[in-house]
């Protein structure tokens, strides 16, 4: 849920500024060009774990932003054979790093322990040296301090920190307040990440656009600035004569930063902490992924029914408006899966209450037991400001156990929608089990299927150090509940409220703490604001997740708004509060894509918009897209009017068509949500992923593929009934109508029909897809037999597809194998020597069979020629067919705008061949062949 003012405030403001066309590249105007001196190498030596360990010592300070530090320790180690590391922080004094037990991950030697320290350690050179690993070589040179990354297969250079005379940045400058580095950058690299923003461009960083990376309340339709996620990491990727590799590149760091991003360098400007940088070798799109999130975390497991439909609206002012939703989504036959409650559940906004009168606890039970029968679910938001009220026992219960942020001792006190708030510090052990209490409290009070966490940046609607009055009541109820009531006074004098270098924070260079907590406020163990600001919403997310994992063995659902780094391994993510516009809908796609890079797959923005009321157009196209977001919710602000799918004629008969076909896909969409929690794969991905050496899809922002094969191309602009997509080369099936066809030599644009209930969504080539039949609830569709979807080549007489299903019982926590409740399958299919043959490899069958799950149709596209005499082995026995259950037939495949160079002088037809009736059994292996009554 939003701050209403915030999004009034920062719309007007950020109008203003991009109309008069502020660049971020102005502010380094007012900036000195070279602030510091840089470091020089003064010893280095191996570790004992085997990396290196160096020290720098300053060549000459200045008080620019604070002295410099005069002594730094390097330690630099290849983690993996595609993995390097590289830590530099002060060597005599240990400095804030996010925290080891929050995101685990090996910890560097121990201050001065090893330089100097032993003589038996080999010591290297300290003018210049390489210390190569599998993928990548650090190279280093002493005087003045810079290191190059680089691949060792190619000898291309990943990173370089060099500062030339002639470069607008420093070398290494290291003071307690202010840390900047840069690495050279070729003109054609395509970087990608640096989030959390709403990027006008699209998916690829734009040079001279503002990257300010610090976890802020202000709504995503403010563009180019700090939203309410902070991910530090790139992906930059390039292509050398046809030939493209990826790498990545983490800076693992929780201060607020400016990155200055000019297209040939990014200088990095960060307020605190250490550099800690992470490399990753690549060199696919996907094997970066891969590799970020071996380090970081594996996408978290999700249940199946968090990818059918979501249903939420901030509004539902009591239990019957809530019924009354479900009944007509029912009613309209429009899949729905989960409905939630915005606070309108809650006692005056009181996290983990409930509302006597709107939402009594008896008719509260009665509809949960109603719905849970047919396989709903219910979710609810919580806030993280808990309301300071003496009679309020989730409050009693927090002061007892001491579990609050600190300000000068006491509770740091703020408003949110309950009025006056403390802040659970969740960095402090007592308080992640006074939280995990707390949950389990409120499940027993209302059994809900997961949590919402919001406003977890954390965001205040109030400044600086404030009281409460006695005998004020706040808020009053007479004005927005928005309206900082409380007495406050500014703290920006301390360094940390007011420290010398100023981020571009909120896009106005507003002080760091403003509408959230004071910087100079205290975290357990004495741990400041000002460095874990960035990372209180992912402290909140692991509280949350173990939580929920106590309570009944299940596997959890979470939806943050604020992310960091790792949040991806423990929740879900929508992208905030979007408008009801046609330039929301655009920015929904490059966003979404983005959160796929980091690490967070289960992401989708507010279907239709959050604000204000989207037009009937609008919102048929939006459904059509959303409908393949990878989290997938219709969300409305109090203020608009109605927009669930059914309030229009028109969008419900587009949500049946989307929908539908979404539900259909739902084990394609399963079987990649498992792939990503086992490799981070994105669900939905940029074109590139799978094309990636053609390079007129890098900056594609208007389509996307959902894993490896199947491309969603939406119409994104008022008034239009077609869409001009991007094919790469290659043949495409419409997965509406398989019959239908478009085949590209190279990568070009056709236009594409799309009245008003149209999505076009195409099947690339030598691909095979699980679907069933669909259904209104995801349960009753997971029940439904199976379509196997083969594709070749248009006209195939030899050729190679392959796919894969995961199935679970997807209510236990870990997603996997080897817990006897799963079972994966392999899924192959060629085409050869006038032979067409589909078979599978299964592992772990028992699962499956239990649940009696069936292929009943295998559909094969592209092939040149139909066939007869179906052949079926199960498990290695030939099976007796019934020839009165075995029906095949046989389409003929429409090319779609074909072009001039493409047509083929051939008699024989090109066909989808359909064979139905079959009864596979998905637990065993089998093999369905035919002949095609030609030779390959």
């Amino acid at each position: 849920m939003l701050s209403f003012s915030s999004i009034l405030r920062f719309h007007v403001l950020f109008l203003i500024l991009y109309t008069l066309q502020l660049d971020f590249s102005s502010t380094t105007a007012t900036t000195p060009t070279k602030i510091g001196n840089g470091y020089r190498l003064i010893s280095i030596e191996e570790s004992p774990d085997g990396g290196i360990v160096g020290l720098l010592q300053v060549n000459r300070k200045n008080n620019i932003y604070g002295p410099d530090i005069p002594l730094l320790q390097l330690y630099v180690k290849h983690e993996t054979g595609n993995r390097l590391r590289v830590h530099i922080t002060d060597a005599e004094k240990k400095r804030w790093e996010v925290p080891y037990d929050l995101l685990p991950r090996e910890s560097p030697p121990a201050l001065k322990q090893t330089v100097g320290g032993s003589r038996n350690n080999a010591h290297i050179s300290t003018a210049a040296a390489d210390y190569p690993g599998t993928e990548l070589i650090f190279s280093y040179k002493a005087n003045p301090f810079s290191f190059s990354v680089i691949r060792k297969s190619s000898g291309d250079t990943l990173f370089d920190t060099r500062s030339d005379d002639s470069d607008p940045y420093s070398d290494l400058v290291f003071k307690d307040q202010y840390i900047e580095f840069s690495t050279k950058l070729p003109k054609d690299a395509s970087l990608y990440g640096l989030g959390e923003n709403t990027q006008p461009h699209g998916i690829k960083l734009y040079p001279n656009d503002p990257y300010t990376l610090y976890t802020t309340d202000i709504s995503a339709i403010n563009l180019n600035a700090d939203l309410y996620g902070s991910h530090p990491v790139y992906m930059d990727l390039r292509n050398h004569g046809g030939a493209a590799a990826a790498h990545g590149v983490l800076l693992l760091n929780s201060n607020g930063m400016d990155v200055f991003y000019r297209g040939t360098s990014l200088t990095y400007k960060v307020i605190g902490g250490v550099v800690d940088l992470y490399f990753f070798a690549g060199a696919s799109p996907l094997a970066v992924v891969d590799q970020y999130t071996a380090l970081i975390g594996r996408p978290a497991a999700m249940p199946y029914w968090a990818f059918g439909f979501h249903q939420c609206r901030w509004g539902y002012h009591n239990l019957s408006v809530v019924e009354d939703v479900v009944e007509s989504y029912k009613k309209a036959k429009i899949p729905l899966d989960v409905i939630w409650n915005d606070d309108d559940h809650m006692d005056i906004h009181k996290d983990f209450t409930l509302n006597p009168k709107n939402y009594p606890r008896p008719k509260l039970l009665e509809f949960l037991e109603k719905i849970h029968a047919r396989g709903m679910k219910y979710i609810v938001i919580i806030d993280p400001g808990i309301g300071v009220n003496t009679s309020y026992g989730v409050y009693q219960r927090g002061v007892a156990n001491d579990v609050f942020i600190k300000y000068q001792g006491k509770p740091f006190l703020a408003q949110v929608w309950p009025g006056a708030v403390n802040f659970p510090d969740f960095l402090n052990p007592r308080t992640v089990e006074w939280w995990g209490d707390e949950i389990r409290r409120f499940h027993e009070l209302v059994p809900v299927d997961g949590l919402w966490i919001d406003m977890n940046e954390a965001s205040n609607f109030c400044n600086g150090l404030c009281t409460l009055p006695a005998g004020r009541i706040c808020p009053n109820g007479t004005g927005p509940g928005w309206i900082c009531c409380l007495d406050c006074k500014n703290i920006t004098k301390t360094r940390w409220d007011d420290p010398p270098y100023k981020i571009n924070a909120s896009g106005t260079q507003v002080p760091i703490g403003y509408k959230t907590i004071a910087t100079s406020a205290n975290h357990y163990n004495g741990v400041l604001e000002y460095d874990a600001h960035s990372i209180y919403g992912f402290s909140q997310t692991v509280a949350t997740h173990r939580g929920l994992r106590a309570l009944e063995g299940k596997r959890p659902f979470i939806l943050s708004r604020s992310t960091y780094v790792g949040s991806g391994h423990y929740a879900a993510h929508w992208t905030g509060d979007n408008k009801g516009t046609w330039a929301d809908l655009k920015y929904s796609i490059p966003t979404m894509l983005n959160f796929g890079i980091f690490g967070i797959p289960m992401v989708g923005s507010d279907i239709c918009g959050f604000y204000p009321a989207p037009t009937e157009e609008l919102c048929n196209r939006w459904i059509e897209l959303g409908a393949f977001y990878p989290f997938s919710r219709d969300h409305a602000n109090f203020y608009s009017p109605r927009q669930e799918l059914y309030q229009w004629k028109s969008v419900a008969i587009s949500a049946r068509n989307a929908l539908g076909m979404r539900y259909k896909l739902l084990p394609y969409i399963y079987t990649l949500s498992y792939e990503a929690h086992m490799t981070g794969a994105p669900i939905a991905r940029p074109l590139f992923f799978t094309f990636t050496n053609e390079t007129r899809l890098y900056g594609l922002s208007t389509q996307f593929l959902l894993g490896s094969s199947l491309m969603v191309s939406p119409v994104l602009d008022k008034a239009k009934t077609k869409v001009h997509a991007l094919f790469p080369p290659g043949t495409w099936y419409n997965i509406f109508d398989m019959a239908k066809v478009i085949v590209s030599k190279e990568s070009h644009y056709r236009a594409l029909h799309a009245p008003l209930h149209v999505i076009n969504v195409h099947l690339y080539q030598n691909a095979i897809i699980p679907m069933q039949r669909g259904g209104l609830i995801s349960k009753e569709a997971k029940a439904t037999p199976f379509t196997l979807v083969v594709s070749f080549p248009l006209g195939a007489t030899v050729g190679e597809s392959k796919g894969n299903l995961f199935v679970d019982d997807d209510e236990i926590p870990e997603m996997g194998l080897g817990n006897g409740r799963s079972t994966y399958v392999d899924f192959y299919a060629k085409v050869s020597r006038g032979t067409v043959k589909v078979w599978s490899d299964v592992q772990e069958s028992k699962f499956a069979l239990e649940k009696g799950l069936v292929v009943e149709k295998v559909i094969v596209l592209g092939l040149k020629g139909f066939g007869t005499a179906v052949e079926i082995e199960v498990d290695g026995n030939e099976e007796v067919v019934d020839a009165s259950k075995i029906e095949m037939s046989s389409i003929e495949h429409e090319i779609v705008e074909e072009r001039e160079d493409e047509r083929e002088n051939d008699e024989m037809k090109n066909v989808m061949v359909e064979v139905r009736g079959l009864e596979l059994p998905i637990g065993k292996k089998f093999v369905v062949s035919w002949k095609m009554g030609i030779e390959g």
